[in-house]
């Protein structure tokens, strides 16, 4: 833990920060902002990260998770007055900045909104980025908290819009502290209230050479992306998520019947987006190539793990599932999308087209080599028999017309 002592806000007394370095990416943040009389006003502790899918200047996408930016500053946060209310602000790097609005009523203060900025012109986090330029994600929130008590939320909460996404975790706050004192009273999200346990995954023991057991064959859902009225994405298939982390091996179904699907079309990209209770988004993107097939070429995934950690991984420069425009491409066999070393992807029963479906229905299907190499038994097995059977027969018929001529011979 990195404790530093930054200089006096306006209006407010030192600010004490700790930053926690830990194994998942991400930023965690503790803040006590004390008034001129060097009381506590507001207490927070979180941790967070984001992730921004932005365009290139070659018409592709690419996605980049901002979690570490180096040094951190508090400039503008303050404990509130009777014209404005607490604010808690944040930068970390030129245009990049987060802020918290509180406000207070007669017996209950609320979180009221956050605001996150970006700049696209860094080019070392946005490389190529088409646009340049501060971008800011509002996000209103209205979360009431009585007054004096002190929230928490463990549970990962997830802010969603305009291609960014925000994740929230280990979240403590109190505005409007009584007393200099923070409450020991505690209010609990609706997410800690409903989940007293981390959802089930199941994991292996910890083991630098260990394997997850293999989980039964997966269930395959049917996914679609619809442009208008249109449907411009078909998916069909069962995944076997395989993710190490600290050492950890997981193997995780996804289940169909509690998963959602979103996404985009455009004429030279398409995005299917999964997400469920505990996947916040599983992305697959297509690209077109040679202006006549298709391929997967990036997957990103952002999912929270039993240990409540969030587990985020992107790769935009993979090659899958090839096939000519204007089919689809199949494989029933098992295939496995290497993600990345720590992540890998197992598809059954696999059907996709992202581009020039018609009238919703799957066009003509290339199949995968596995699938092939099956089907390529099939006649040689038969054509075997065939030849087998013919020889039998025409051995058949030479005895045959022996014994024949030998009796004529003896009459």
């Amino acid at each position: 833990m990195v404790c530093f002592r930054l200089f006096p806000v306006p209006g407010s007394g030192l600010v004490l920060v700790c930053l926690v370095l830990g194994a998942v990416q991400s930023y965690a943040l503790e803040l006590n902002l004390t008034d001129s009389g060097k009381a506590t006003c507001l207490y927070a502790k979180w941790q967070m990260n984001f992730t921004v899918r932005y365009e290139t200047t070659n018409k592709t996408y690419k996605t980049v998770t901002i979690s570490d930016r180096g040094t951190v500053t508090y400039n503008g946060s303050i404990c509130g007055d009777d014209q404005n209310g607490p604010k808690i602000a944040v930068q970390f790097g030129p245009g990049f900045s987060w802020i918290a609005n509180f406000s207070k009523a007669a017996s209950t203060y609320s979180i009221d909104s956050i605001s996150f900025s970006y700049n696209t012109g860094d080019n070392t986090t946005f490389p190529d980025a088409e646009d340049k330029g501060i971008i800011t994600v509002d996000e209103l929130l209205a979360i009431k908290i009585p007054l004096n008590d002190l929230f928490r939320c463990n549970s990962l909460s997830t802010l969603e819009k305009n291609d960014v996404v925000q994740n929230y975790w280990d979240v403590l706050v109190q505005a409007f502290v009584q007393n200099g004192t923070v409450s020991t009273n505690e209010f609990l999200c609706d997410e800690d209230k409903t989940s007293t346990v981390a959802p089930t995954i199941h994991t292996t023991v910890p083991s630098p050479t260990t394997t997850p057991t293999p989980k039964e064959k997966p269930e395959a859902g049917t996914y679609s992306v619809n442009n208008g009225n249109d449907t411009c994405l078909l998916a069909t298939m069962g995944l076997q998520l395989n993710i190490t982390q600290d050492k950890v091996a997981s193997v995780i179904n996804i289940n169909p019947n509690t998963t959602h699907s979103t996404g985009s079309c455009r004429s030279h990209t398409a995005l299917l987006r999964l997400n469920s209770s505990t996947i916040k988004y599983l992305d697959f993107v297509f690209a077109v190539k040679n202006e006549n097939r298709f391929y997967l070429k990036e997957v990103n995934i952002s999912m929270y793990l039993v240990n409540g950690s969030v587990f985020s991984i992107a790769n935009n420069n993979l090659s899958y599932w090839d096939a000519p425009l204007g089919s689809s491409y199949m494989c029933n066999k098992e295939q496995t999308v290497s993600v990345s070393g720590a992540f890998q992807i197992n598809t059954f029963d696999l059907r996709v087209q992202p581009f020039n479906v018609t009238q919703g229905k799957y066009s003509t299907a290339e199949e995968c080599s596995a699938d092939s190499d099956l089907n390529f038994l099939i006649p040689v097995a038969v054509g075997v028999a065939l030849g087998f059977l013919i020889i039998v027969v025409f051995i058949s018929y030479m005895i045959g017309r022996r014994k024949s001529r030998t009796g004529y011979q003896s009459v």
